[in-house]
């Protein structure tokens, strides 16, 4: 049986993909954070589901749950890994601490950089293993792209994501690992539910940057709301992993057409755009 390890399976797109490759036939090692999430995918998915209990932002935890994988896979490669796990941190340069930025940049890149290490071996690195070099799928974002206003510490992590895989990917032929980016834009996942919008709007309360702050948490969970279904992104990374030939970057998006325009436009009438609806100019 064909194996694959995703990271973030207890919701969103990691659940979904999980679900999906278990359901054509391949045994899914997802990474969760706790006990309780472990028993609860484990339950829903199945036996051909084997929780891993680690925090991307754990170097020695993600290499310890190379020996599970290990044994249970034996001499064969894995077929992917999907570095899924992820969570956005919101607020302006101005009031952002450097311990937020830091922890944006440990589990959104760092956090991949643990897992790709760890588990390149198991991929192909290692020559001796047997079957087919499997695949490494990184899901960015369309904020990989375009930075927004009170995004800045999750700009940095998906666009330095890109060129982490980008360069990756050259750097891996040697051994025939493919790698591969999906850029969604908004899906409907509960990340945002990862962030205590309430501490976040309270420590504006006397900023003048309140009520963008607000406009930009509301405009982001109702783009939520309307996005793609983690089911989407799932059938997408499926296909990557199963055929031979893939382009090495995929964008799934709700908003494509604001998003290209917002590319096209020159750089100073897309900022004056943006401050406008975020309420940071007012002509």
């Amino acid at each position: 049986m064909k194996s694959i390890v995703i990271t973030g399976t207890s919701t969103g797109i990691g659940y979904a993909t999980s679900k999906l490759c278990i359901e054509n036939g391949y045994h899914v090692f997802g990474s969760v954070r706790n006990q309780n999430d472990a028993e609860k995918v484990s339950s829903e998915l199945g036996k051909n589901f084997t929780p891993l209990i680690f925090d991307v932002t754990n170097e020695t935890a993600v290499k310890e749950s190379v020996k599970i994988v290990e044994n249970q896979i034996g001499n064969q490669k894995l077929s992917g890994l999907i570095n899924n796990a992820g969570v956005p941190v919101v607020g302006a340069v101005q009031n952002l601490s450097a311990e937020e930025f830091k922890y944006q940049f440990d589990v959104n890149l760092l956090g991949v950089f643990h897992c790709c290490q760890a588990y390149l071996d198991l991929l192909g690195a290692d020559k001796k293993r047997e079957g087919t070099s499997g695949k490494i799928i990184n899901i960015s974002s369309i904020s990989g792209e375009n930075g927004m206003p009170f995004m800045s510490a999750y700009n940095m992590s998906k666009y330095g994501l890109e060129g982490f895989s980008e360069a990756l990917r050259r750097e891996l032929l040697i051994f025939g690992i493919d790698v591969v980016i999906i850029a969604p834009g908004p899906v409907k996942t509960p990340i945002w539910e990862k962030t205590d919008q309430n501490d976040i709007l309270n420590r504006y309360d006397n900023s003048v940057y309140k009520e963008s702050v607000s406009r930009i948490m509301h405009m982001s969970k109702k783009m939520e709301q309307a996005g793609v279904d983690a089911s989407v992104i799932a059938k997408r990374a499926l296909s990557i992993i199963e055929n031979k030939k893939s382009k090495t970057r995929y964008r799934i998006d709700s908003t494509r057409m604001q998003n290209i325009l917002l590319q096209l436009l020159p750089k100073r009438i897309a900022d004056r755009m943006i401050a406008k609806r975020m309420g940071l100019i007012k002509k």
